[in-house]
Parts: structure tokens; sequence; C-alpha cells
């Protein structure tokens, strides 16, 4: 009987496993996981789970039995040891299985601070991970003193529900400003704004020289000479793809696993997808980190095992959620060289359009939700409308579809 393996039971791998079954394939489907429980979502891990707002259980994409309700062997706890391509096997632990297709839905992980600043001490976390999550969860006590590294996403959503917790909290960003890497200078300011306001102090342009203490981080030394009290680190300077285990396999490795517009590798029969895949994307070459990504590539390598062969067109979009913000984007902002402003429709509304000469890129919608699917609409058909119609408040956004 054909049987499919997919390694890394993430959103990819549980969305390419019950897209094989919706598409009608009767052979055997092998999910395998190196965390202890049933694929779950992760943006939820750094708010509401912490908050307490959400319970594991609601974390699961699924129910566990509902695997096994649809014939999909998952394994849990299990670390794959080799991938052998040639001869369609992998090896875990005591067990060798044969494969007709291999799927690499591996991810990525946080990248670490080194041992030689402190990166070891106790009380220094990566958010990535439930496991992540519930180890730092007893220091969230109202009254400690939290340093956040890094400036992104990741740092600004973990400085948010700490600041909520009742910890003060300080978040260092190396570069000149929050978000540089990602953002426009107008929403790096608004979510500097926000932050502010809800008692986070941001230091940027500085950068960590190293943690101290004996055992339990005390400290923090800062590039400028500054020095902090700390009780505890969260750590987001960004993550890189798992590609350890592919590396082994001979598949070509470009910014991650590259893959063709199918989802194929330079390997027969192994494909991939989600965080840790690149892929052609208007000319260019990408890696998207995003659940939305992560669920449309799968399917779309599911599809292809089952001979559809149809390219994957990524409809890039994002989302974050700070304080009482909701943060929504639609499009990649690469090129840009213009930002048009629109205001929304109540206080802290607001929407950023990149631009690169007349054509539309991006939109940052905060608290916009009608200015994001718009926006996204418009990305996604190809449509670029005038600059200064989006930036009169007077112009109602659907006349311009």
């Amino acid at each position: 009987m054909t049987h499919i393996v997919i390694i890394g039971a993430g959103q990819a791998g549980s969305s390419a496993a019950f897209k094989l079954r919706t598409l009608g394939f009767d052979g055997d489907v092998t999910l395998i996981g190196s965390e202890p429980v049933p694929p779950y979502q992760r943006p939820p891990l750094s708010k509401g789970y912490l908050l307490g707002d959400v319970t594991r259980e609601r974390l699961f994409l699924r129910p566990e039995a509902s695997y096994a309700d649809e014939n999909i062997r998952l394994m849990l706890g299990t670390e794959v040891r080799e991938i052998d391509a040639k001869a369609r096997t992998i090896t875990v632990a005591d067990e060798r299985l044969n494969f007709d297709d291999l799927i690499l839905t591996m991810g990525s992980s946080p990248i670490e601070l080194p041992d030689a600043i402190g990166g070891n001490l106790n009380g220094v976390h990566s958010v990535r991970t439930l496991a992540d999550i519930d180890a730092m969860a007893p220091a969230f006590a109202k009254g400690r003193k939290a340093l956040i590294v890094g400036g992104g996403y990741i740092g600004l959503e973990a400085a948010a529900v700490a600041a909520k917790m009742g910890l003060h909290v300080t978040l260092v960003e190396m570069a000149d400003c929050i978000l540089q890497r990602v953002a426009s200078a107008q929403t790096s300011d608004y979510f500097r704004t926000l932050h502010s306001a809800n008692g986070v102090n941001i230091i940027e342009g500085v950068g960590l020289a190293r943690l101290t203490g004996d055992g339990p981080v005390k400290g923090a030394e800062l590039t400028d000479g500054q020095t902090l009290d700390v009780d505890l680190v969260i750590v987001g300077i960004g993550i890189r793809p798992n590609v350890d285990l592919a590396e082994d396999t001979g598949v070509t490795l470009n910014n991650g696993i590259e893959t063709d517009t199918y989802g194929r590798t330079s390997q027969p029969h192994v494909w991939a997808a989600g965080d840790c895949a690149s892929f052609p994307f208007r000319g260019n070459r990408i890696r998207l980190e995003s659940v939305p990504n992560a669920i449309d590539q799968a399917e779309a390598v599911a599809t292809n095992i089952m001979g559809a062969n149809i390219e994957y067109v990524a409809k890039p979009w994002f989302w974050s959620d700070q304080f009482d913000v909701k943060l929504q984007i639609a499009g990649l902002n690469t090129g840009y060289d213009r930002v048009v402003v629109r205001g929304g429709e109540r206080d802290g509304s607001v929407s950023h359009w990149y631009y690169a000469g007349t054509q539309l890129l991006a939109v940052d919608a905060m608290n916009a939700p009608r200015e994001f699917m718009i926006g996204r609409r418009l990305i996604e058909a190809g449509k670029s409308p005038d600059p200064t119609a989006v930036a009169d408040p007077q112009t109602d956004l659907k006349s311009l579809m």
C-alpha cells in the first residue's frame, strides 16, 4: 500500500495529512512530531495561553482522536534519526519506515542568545513551543522585571502580555527602531506609542552586551553601558528554518529547503511546506513564516502528490495582537518607496498602504479590518488604486475595487 510520511507535526504537517484524506487518498499516512502533544496553534501561545484565557485543549488544531478516525498514524515525542531519500526510508528510534512520498514540514526554531553572553542562565526564555510557555509562565508575576530582547513582532507581543500581567517591562532593540526589518517608520511609530502608553520602556539603537547572574539571571548590561536589574528575559531575535535533517537527505538548501512552485524539492518524492520551505514568488525566492502560508502551501503539496500539478501562488497575510490593537497585514512590502496613511473610523484605527511607484504592495491595518480586507482583495487582484484617493478620508474604499 502507498505510504506518505510527514515529518513535522505542526500546522503545515497536520494540514497536509488531512488534505490527503479529504482528496481521497486511501494509503497509509504517518505524521511524526518531536513534541509530546498533538499539533496545536502557535499564535495564541504567547498571548491567550500565557494570559490564562485559552486552555491547552483549545490550542489543539483537532482532537487527538480525529487522527485515528482518519486513519492517520500520529507518532508524537518522536525524533527522526535518519532519512535515506534514495532508498525512501526514514529511521525513528528502533523502527525503519518506508515511504512513497515524504513531506518535510519541520517548521523553524528561535535564534537563541549565545551561552557566552548568558543565554544559558535560568530565566532566559524563547517563545516557540508549548513547553517554552509552560516553562516561563510561573515567572510572570506582578511586579517582576522583564527584559525583552528584540523589537520584532514576537518581542512586542511578549512585551504586551508581560505589561498586561503587571510586570515592569523593558524592551531592547539593536536597530534604530522597532520593526525596522519588517515595517515602515509609520508602523514602528504607531506601536512605539502604543507600548509606551502601556508602560513598556523601549530602548532602541542599543544592543544587549551580556546577561549577568550566577545560575538565575539577575541583570543585563547593554552596549551603551546601561545596566538593568532583571528577573526574566524573553528572547525574540528571529527564527531560523529547521533544515538539519533535510540537509542529510541531499536536498538543495536556499533560505530553507528549496522547493519549486509545486512544493517539490531537488530530491524525487521529497516535498516541503511551511516555515522550513522557500519557494518562487514574483521572480524572487521567499520563505513565509505565517499560519496561512503553512496551511495553504501544505494543502497545495498534498494536492500535487495526488497528481493535480497545480502551481502554488502565495497570498501573504499576517496578524499580530498587542494590547487592544489587532494588526492585520496584507501583502509583502519589499521594495516600497512610499507609504500612504489613511485614518480609520475610530480612535486608534489607521492603515498604512505601501507603494512602489504606483503599484500597491502591502497594507498594515491597525484596528481597521475593513481596510485590511479591501487592501487584501486589491493586492490579490493585482489592482493598485490611486494613492491620493486612498489617502482621502472621503473616498469610499469599495469604489476603488
